[in-house]
């Protein structure tokens, strides 16, 4: 006896959304991560980011990284809720998407409410509010190419 499961061509459910989400916003977070260090921001990635949960100082890189990929697939899922909810099907919408949705968790996320935790929990080399900094601003737009990329191939999953 055996059981075979069956999946129409187009029909999404939320499971696979949010599966999707997380591969994709691993990939984008970890894409981002090897573009801030090649971009001489172990600084951030060893200090500030763990400096969020007062794991910094003193500098741990390896914490860092998993901090960061672990709030990149964290924000993947809440892109792919974003999409499923707008019903983007269309592959270069759903990576324009992505594109908005980087710039957004910059604006929002890096530039204002970054620099205000790492304040609240005394981290001693917090960044100005606001911080409008514009590699960082590369840095998550790269960030939401590549989770939307990678969400038009992983939303199956």
């Amino acid at each position: 006896m055996s059981t075979e499961t069956r999946r129409e061509t187009g029909i999404e459910t939320g499971e696979d959304a949010w599966r999707g989400g997380v591969v994709a916003g691993i990939a984008g977070a970890v894409v981002m991560s090897v573009l801030m260090l090649a971009m001489g921001a172990t600084n951030i990635i060893a200090g500030a980011i763990p400096g969020l949960y007062t794991l910094a100082p003193p500098p741990t890189p390896a914490v860092g990284l998993f901090v960061h990929i672990s709030h990149g697939a964290v924000l993947g899922v809440v892109f792919a809720g974003i999409v499923e909810a707008a019903d983007l099907q269309e592959p270069r919408t759903v990576v324009a998407a992505g594109v908005g949705y980087g710039a957004v968790t910059w604006l929002l996320l890096a530039a204002l409410v970054m620099p205000l935790w790492l304040s609240a929990v005394g981290f001693p080399a917090a960044p100005p509010f606001p911080n409008f900094a514009v590699p960082s601003l590369l840095w998550h737009v790269v960030y939401g190419v590549v989770t939307g990329a990678v969400f038009v191939a992983a939303r199956d999953l």
